[in-house]
């Protein structure tokens, strides 16, 4: 399922996993909070997730972060 999503919205995922803020997604990517909120939209979607939680146990599972 991973293969599914963008490149950016990989990137999202990874530093939403990690436990960055939106806040600080939105600095680190130079775009604005809103374009974190719709890619964390659009990747819950595509991967059917509902909550912060199942997309950072996603994440450690596919091996997109390993929780430092």
């Amino acid at each position: 399922a991973f293969q599914v999503l963008s490149p950016r919205e990989r990137e999202v995922l990874q530093l939403l996993a990690e436990g960055h803020t939106t806040q600080e997604i939105a600095r680190r990517l130079q775009v604005s909070t809103k374009t974190v909120e719709t890619h964390r939209k659009q990747v819950m979607d595509k991967l059917e997730l509902r909550s912060i939680a199942e997309l950072t146990k996603y994440a450690i599972r596919e091996g997109i972060t390993s929780l430092r």
